[in-house]
């Protein structure tokens, strides 16, 4: 067999060369294919969130008048379900198709929830249907206050607003035809510990205010006024001036050891300076329902007279108490009771 012939220096770099190419090609390659095996993944399940429904949300930006505000937080850790309220907007409900005025409030109630009996603060949202505000006054009134206040309420610093459901909440607000209204309030908590206690406590006695021309004031019937006699501790009590005698009275407080045989006669002229006032109130009322009434414009006077109040609780849900046995009518003194409960 003859000898291989020897390739030269050349030929035999350039072929050195070629291998070299070739394996590190070849690992090139296999380190890709393995860095695309290590970075594949398994396919996540795809997440998903349910939608949020269109008023969702409306229920806790009605302000709750007259609440506490160190219990606010409580009324809003519960998970409280106003689907009931907002059906009443769907069609077919009650509040379909119509301007609607919203505030809220709460009702202190004791309830049975997880095995424990407690006082819980239960939100309530007032519907009132009407083509305008029903009123644009707040009332304050308490134990501790011997005069009523009807005040305009943006001194208490709420108004009626436009509220925006949340498919609408990319549009302008003055180009939508709102047909919701609800009774804000725009007092910052933060800034609670800058007011004095008096001012931070009216905003406890608030009543929404609502005035029915058509409907005598029970209050302007009312015979009964309450008593503060300005003494240490302070005398509170009520006094029907057609039933109750002023001598008799008073001799019942003295002998019940809140009132002071020296104060006697001070304490019956309180009284009837109090006694004067009240009635002076109720004819002044009359009065001025008689007035509205004569100056009403006939569209008005039918606005007043359609006027719906739905009072709407929450549904009772596995995370909620039962509130079924608390549900009531009355809405406060100004309103009355509601045409419907829900």
């Amino acid at each position: 067999m003859g000898k291989r012939a020897k390739r030269p220096a050349s030929q035999r770099g350039d072929a050195q060369s070629s291998s070299q190419q070739q394996q590190q090609s070849t690992k090139t390659t296999t380190g890709r294919a393995n860095k695309r095996v290590k970075a594949a993944k398994p396919e996540a399940e795809p997440e998903f969130f349910e939608d949020k429904r269109n008023l969702e949300d409306l229920w806790k930006a009605v302000f709750p008048v007259g609440t506490e505000w160190d219990q606010l937080d409580t009324v809003y850790q519960m998970n409280w379900d106003f689907s009931n309220l907002e059906n009443a907007f769907e069609e077919g409900g009650k509040l379909y198709g119509n301007k609607v005025y919203l505030f809220g409030c709460t009702e202190p109630q004791l309830v049975h929830y997880k095995g424990d009996s407690k006082i819980m603060y239960i939100p309530v949202v007032v519907a009132v249907v009407s083509p305008f505000p029903p009123s644009d006054k707040i009332g304050i009134k308490s134990v501790q206050r011997e005069s009523e206040e009807i005040i305009p309420m943006k001194q208490m610093k709420m108004d009626w607003v436009p509220y925006i459901p949340l498919e609408n909440r990319g549009s302008q607000v003055d180009r939508l035809k709102s047909q919701i209204f609800i009774l804000s309030c725009t007092q910052r908590r933060a800034a609670l510990k800058h007011l004095k206690i008096d001012r931070v406590k009216k905003y406890e006695y608030c009543l929404p205010y609502f005035y029915q021309p058509f409907k005598e004031d029970q209050f302007e019937q009312s015979t009964e006024v309450t008593i503060m006699y300005p003494v240490e501790p302070p005398v509170v009590c009520e006094f029907d001036w057609e039933i109750d005698t002023l001598e008799e009275f008073t001799d019942d407080l003295i002998k019940g050891g809140d009132l002071t045989e020296d104060q006697k006669d001070d304490f019956k002229e309180h009284v009837k300076k109090t006694v004067r006032e009240a009635k002076k109130a109720n004819r002044e009322a009359r009065e001025a329902r008689r007035k509205a009434l004569e100056e009403m414009s006939e569209e008005t006077k039918s606005a007043f007279q359609s006027m719906k109040f739905y009072k709407f609780y929450p549904v009772q849900t596995p995370d909620t108490p039962d509130i079924s046995k608390s549900k009531v009518p009355f809405i406060n003194r100004y309103y009355g009771k509601a045409h419907e409960v829900l």
